[in-house]
């Protein structure tokens, strides 16, 4: 089996995906735009072999590196970089090489729009917020006479809450409009609730090989006010999640695929939407949860996700026995612009028996995810808002 990987590199626990390829016996190409002498060891030991471009931006450059990939090895099976960025380009290379194994041109659209996301939950009867396009300033104030501040606007393709603002009233959408740029955006009713993903594993039959649960913050608040990021990844998954989360794959059609799907837990009623408790449909991701979430999933699970991932690809079914050992993954993050209570050396006094990982976060990252991370492996959920509490608490 040929694989071509594109980015391999980054995230930079991107090589285990690699890695478990290479040891289920499958060539994995990589192109990417970082020297191969940069890359990290592990990575070049997991790569057949790698063709570095000047950008990878430049959409004929990799084109070509496909297909000498294809000439020299022959037929490629996939091709895939389990990013967002990627993900239009991803779905490009496909087509263009009659690669089945993945989203192809025509469907990119559904998986990338905001807007378009709504008629697949819909067919899914997964409930979710309304929203409107974005055109005039006349047409926006039309929707929000219908659904009422607050309101959400955002751009309709992005990730991360980049360029993501909350409007309270009139002064706030005039200011929207003054402001926004030429990207297009869509409108959506504001809607009270804990974000959590539900993140899966699909086979050819998007079937879920394995499931998580992600609890996180509003990230368009971590971003906008600056605020401490912290989110938990646990083993077990309200069962509505896991059912509503198993119809969205199957409406997207997701197949095989790691995928980051996006829900609202109400923290009150909602007309329309569902009582408390209940989980309303947010956004889709087609690739992986960010940063090191998969490594948290492997820590709760006390599993490995890369392997699920890679038996997908050359077996399309699990082959890692399903693990009773749970726990809580936690990662709290620290802003260098505060002043916290506790240094770093007495958060490794106090945790550094349950620290999974701690190091400084990549510029790029660094408005979603903090400058300093700590991740730790904690029995239940008191001892996880224990946690979160001592990394986060500030001098007054």
């Amino acid at each position: 089996m040929n694989f071509v990987f594109i980015s391999p590199n980054f995230p930079h626990t991107y090589w285990n995906f690699c890695d478990r390829l290479h040891k289920n016996g499958v060539n994995v190409l990589g192109i990417g735009d970082t020297p191969y002498d940069a890359l990290e060891d592990r990575l070049r030991q997991s790569l057949t072999e790698y063709y570095k471009v000047n950008s990878l931006e430049d959409y004929d450059e990799v084109y070509r590196a496909v297909a000498f990939f294809a000439f020299k090895y022959g037929r490629i099976d996939w091709v895939e970089s389990n990013n967002e960025y990627w993900l239009e380009q991803d779905a490009r290379l496909r087509t263009d090489f009659n690669i089945q194994t993945g989203v192809q041109s025509a469907q990119v659209e559904q998986f990338k729009s905001k807007w378009e996301m709504k008629a697949l939950y819909k067919q899914a009867n997964v409930p979710s917020a309304r929203s409107s396009r974005v055109t005039t300033h006349a047409a926006a104030k039309a929707f929000l006479d219908e659904v009422g501040y607050p309101a959400i606007v955002k751009p309709e393709v992005g990730v991360g809450a980049t360029r993501t603002w909350k409007l309270e009233n009139d002064d706030d959408l005039a200011s929207f409009f003054a402001d926004k740029s030429d990207v297009s955006y869509v409108i959506e009713e504001f809607v009270e609730g804990e974000i959590c993903s539900y993140d899966a594993i699909a086979d050819s039959q998007c079937n879920p090989l394995f499931e998580s649960m992600t609890v996180w913050p509003p990230v368009m608040d971590i971003v906008n006010k600056q605020l401490d990021l912290m989110y938990y990844t646990a083993a077990e998954l309200p069962e509505q999640l896991k059912e509503r989360g198993r119809a969205t794959v199957k409406a997207f059609g997701a197949a095989r695929r790691f995928v980051h799907l996006e829900f609202f837990r109400l923290t009150k009623a909602k007309k329309g939407l569902g009582k408390k408790g209940d989980f309303v449909g947010l956004e889709v991701n087609m690739r992986p949860a960010g940063g090191y979430t998969p490594d948290m999933m492997n820590w709760a699970h006390s599993t490995d996700v890369y392997q699920i991932w890679a038996d997908m690809v050359t077996a399309d079914k699990r082959l890692l026995p399903i693990s009773n050992d749970h726990h809580y993954c936690t990662y709290a993050s620290r802003r260098d612009i505060y002043k916290y209570k506790y240094t770093h050396d007495e958060i490794m006094q106090r945790y550094g028996d349950r620290m999974l990982m701690c190091e400084r976060m990549p510029e790029m990252m660094v408005p979603q995810m903090g400058n300093q991370m700590y991740t730790v492996k904690l029995n239940d959920l008191k001892e996880t808002e224990e946690f979160i509490s001592f990394v986060h608490e500030k001098i007054d």
